[in-house]
């Protein structure tokens, strides 16, 4: 095994069935594990049916926590515990996204490259091949094979280094959050690691598929807002 892989998914359930299936036939030997959070009955035997086709792990959070979705302090540790176990890196690659033959591959390439790697994202574009949320920042840096920055990383498409995760525990994430990604980001860079976004490496994202509430963000920032800070959504 090269790494454990984690999806958390919340329906979406065909763009979902993408980012499995692309997973699945990416270059490597990995062990993936999808996380269903409270997702739909119609979801959820999608992904059992998914399951049986294909063999991937299938979590269903409902019968682990009470708490509602987003879950993904659970995930997260879940994953960490997962990881550590099997002495491999960590990577996320969320629902909305849809990786290439080679993505995971070569981020685990990179970090085995680069041992001081905490977090090494690969780069979002759109159907276009255009840079996307949430990368838009690194724009500038589009003729690059890798950036590191002290800016935030994203979970879309996420390795997470095994010295990193033997270093930092889980169990300590803030339980009023929501996301993890900013936080996680920070901690790295904290603890003396480095974290890079490969320029050179695309994945396709499709923004908030899951939550499509906070497409509000765009359309109507100030409704986004109100919903984020006065419904307590979309804690970071």
């Amino acid at each position: 095994m090269q790494a454990i892989v984690v999806t958390p998914v919340k329906d979406a359930l065909s763009a979902t069935l993408e980012t499995i299936e692309a997973i699945q036939n990416a270059k490597g030997n990995f062990h993936y594990w999808v996380f269903n959070d409270y997702s739909t009955a119609k979801t959820r035997m999608a992904l059992e049916k998914a399951q049986k086709k294909m063999g991937f792990q299938l979590v269903h959070l409902e019968e682990l926590t009470k708490n509602p979705s987003p879950n993904y302090k659970t995930v997260l540790q879940l994953s960490q515990k997962n990881a550590l176990e099997a002495g491999l890196p960590l990577i996320i690659v969320e629902s909305d996204v849809k990786v290439q033959k080679d993505t995971l591959d070569r981020l685990i390439t990179f970090a085995q490259s680069n041992p001081k790697s905490g977090l090494v994202g690969a780069i979002t574009h759109d159907g276009e091949g255009k840079v996307n949320f949430p990368y838009l920042k690194f724009n500038r840096y589009k003729n690059q094979a890798a950036v590191k920055t002290d800016r935030s990383l994203s979970f879309c498409c996420t390795l997470i280094s095994r010295p990193f995760l033997e270093k930092y525990d889980f169990s300590n994430l803030d339980k009023s959050k929501d996301w993890y990604d900013t936080h996680i980001s920070y901690k790295s860079l904290e603890m003396g690691f480095e974290n890079h976004v490969l320029m050179d490496l695309p994945v396709w994202h499709r923004p908030h598929g899951s939550r499509p509430w906070k497409q509000l963000k765009y359309k109507n920032p100030i409704l986004y807002y109100f919903k984020k800070w006065f419904s307590g959504k979309d804690k970071i």
